[in-house]
């Protein structure tokens, strides 16, 4: 079996962090999402994976991906974004006559996908739809399930649910889906939608099943999502201190890598602080991963991602629940008069406790 990764929009949704890289690069738990997702994969038992990108995504992704092992990656084009179906569609060439899964890249799954998969080759099915039960599922495709776990509707986004169960990250195929793409009509916002695909296999008769998720599941497309997920990612850390320790206070499941200093600081874990990084004259609390190469000093930072070479020094209050990008720098003065002075991007976010 294959996997496709569909990774070549923006990620709007998470602007202005994903004005200057696309979105599955973005690190939680010090890794990028789609990292996450391929050794997902991998541990199911997939090792050759396409990777869906455009023009102003490849670059990004394949420094990500670069020193990934145990899998093979190809890298496919999609030029124009018209939804996930088309994403599918471009990879038929490279798919040829295997079954694949597709995977979204922004999506991460507590127990893997090796169930589905597992359910996919059992039933000989046509489609395995990995679900989830939400409150609100109108944001999600929507699926009606029959007897003997045969979905009977799949909508897309519909204004009033069916039901409670939203379409999760992945979906498993067989090449039968390319055939409903070749004909597939565009939505009413102008996207081939995954989910109507699906639906006319339905129509068709064919064998399309649904499984819900077990354990915790993530989709991570706004900010808020991308802290959780460093929260449910870092609550399964094993410490190991690795790097420089001195006169300081580590507790709970701490990982120092290899090369990152901690010095005269207060570390409450879950916490992981990459390769390079320094901690001096800190507190860093739970849930907060820190990024190769980052400085913080004379700070308190916790619930928390700060990425590869960012800056956090003197700041006289506490940060929280913070999403702080690759060479990003919060620096307070100290100074009277007391002022802030801000350098914002479009569409920046900035909340201010004092």
């Amino acid at each position: 079996m294959k996997a496709i990764i569909p990774a070549a929009g923006l990620g709007t949704r998470l602007r202005p962090l994903t004005y200057a890289r696309p979105k599955p690069v973005l690190k939680v738990a010090n890794k990028p999402i789609i990292c996450h997702a391929i050794s997902t994969l991998s541990d199911a038992g997939i090792q050759d994976i396409g990777i869906v990108v455009s023009d102003l995504t490849r670059k990004a992704i394949e420094g990500a991906v670069r020193d990934l092992e145990g899998v093979n990656i190809t890298f496919i084009y999609q030029n124009e974004m018209l939804g996930l179906g088309h994403a599918v569609k471009v990879a038929r060439e490279w798919v040829g006559d295997s079954n694949f899964c597709v995977y979204l890249g922004d999506n991460l799954f507590e127990q893997g996908v090796g169930r589905f998969i597992d359910l996919f080759h059992r039933r000989q099915a046509d489609a395995v739809v990995a679900l989830v039960e939400v409150d609100d599922p109108s944001a999600f495709g929507v699926a009606v399930m029959g007897e003997n776990g045969h979905i009977t509707k799949l909508v897309e986004k519909p204004k009033v649910p069916p039901s409670k169960l939203a379409v999760a990250g992945l979906y498993c195929f067989s090449p039968a889906i390319f055939d409903v793409l070749e004909t597939l009509k565009p939505s009413a916002r102008g996207e081939y939608e995954i989910t109507d695909a699906i639906a006319e296999l339905i129509e068709e008769r064919g064998n399309v099943l649904g499984e819900c998720v077990q354990g915790w599941w993530k989709d991570t497309g706004k900010p808020e999502d991308l802290l959780d997920a460093n929260r449910l990612l870092l609550r399964e850390l094993k410490g190991c201190v690795l790097g420089t320790v001195t006169d300081s206070r580590l507790t709970g499941a701490v990982v120092v890598e290899p090369g990152a200093e901690v010095i005269n600081s207060v570390i409450m874990g879950p916490v992981t602080i990459a390769a390079g990084a320094r901690i001096e004259n800190a507190y860093l609390g739970p849930y907060t991963s820190v990024g190769r190469g980052s400085l913080i000093r004379n700070a308190e930072v916790e619930y928390s991602v700060i990425d590869e070479d960012a800056e956090i020094c003197n700041m006289s209050v506490r940060l929280q629940e913070c999403l702080i990008g690759v060479k990003a720098r919060v620096v307070g003065h100290g100074a009277i008069p007391r002022i802030h002075r801000f350098v914002l991007s479009d569409a920046s976010s900035l909340e201010l406790g004092c």
